[in-house]
C-alpha cells in the first residue's frame, strides 16, 4: 500500500502507523495505538524488573586474634549470605603491630575461605589484596 494512503487510513481510524521492519523491501508497517503499544512494553519491562533478584554485597570483617567461636559465627554469616544469593565482601584491618605481621593475616584470610570452600562451591570474585592497613577479597557463589 501507498505510504500517504497507510497514513490516511491510520488517520481515519484514529489510530497510529508504526514502521514495524524498516530493512524489509518495501517496509513493513502496522496501523496500532503507539501510546498503548508503548505502555504495554512498559508494564511488561517493569514486570521482569520487580521479578529480578538484586546482588547485594554483604559485608563481614574479620582480625588476627579473632577466637574460633567468632570465626565460625563469621564462616556461618557469610554461608547465610552466599546462600540467599549475595556475594560477600571479606575485610581483615590491620591495627597497630598487626602490620608487622602482614602474613598472619593473609593466612587468616586464607583460612577463613578454605573453612567457607569446604561448606559449599565458591567462585573468588576479587582476590585477596592489600590496600593500606585492610586485607580485602571479594566471594560469591558458583
Amino acid at each position: 500500500m501507498d505510504t500517504y494512503r497507510a497514513m490516511q487510513l491510520a488517520e481515519e481510524r484514529g489510530f497510529d502507523l508504526v514502521e514495524v521492519s524498516p530493512l524489509e523491501q518495501p517496509p513493513v508497517c502496522k496501523i496500532m495505538d503507539y501510546g498503548a503499544y508503548q505502555y504495554q512494553q512498559e508494564k511488561k519491562e517493569r514486570k521482569q524488573k520487580a521479578h529480578q533478584k538484586k546482588i547485594e554485597i554483604k559485608g563481614i570483617r574479620l582480625s588476627i586474634k579473632i577466637g574460633p567461636h567468632d570465626l565460625d559465627l563469621r564462616k556461618n554469616q557469610a554461608l547465610k549470605f552466599l546462600e540467599k544469593g549475595d556475594k560477600v565482601h571479606i575485610e581483615l584491618m590491620l591495627r597497630g603491630r598487626e602490620h608487622a605481621h602482614a602474613d598472619r593475616a593473609y593466612h587468616m584470610m586464607q583460612k577463613f575461605v578454605e573453612m567457607i570452600s569446604a561448606e559449599t562451591t565458591i567462585n573468588i570474585e576479587q582476590a585477596l589484596e592489600r590496600q593500606g592497613h585492610v586485607l580485602s577479597m571479594l566471594i560469591g557463589r558458583k
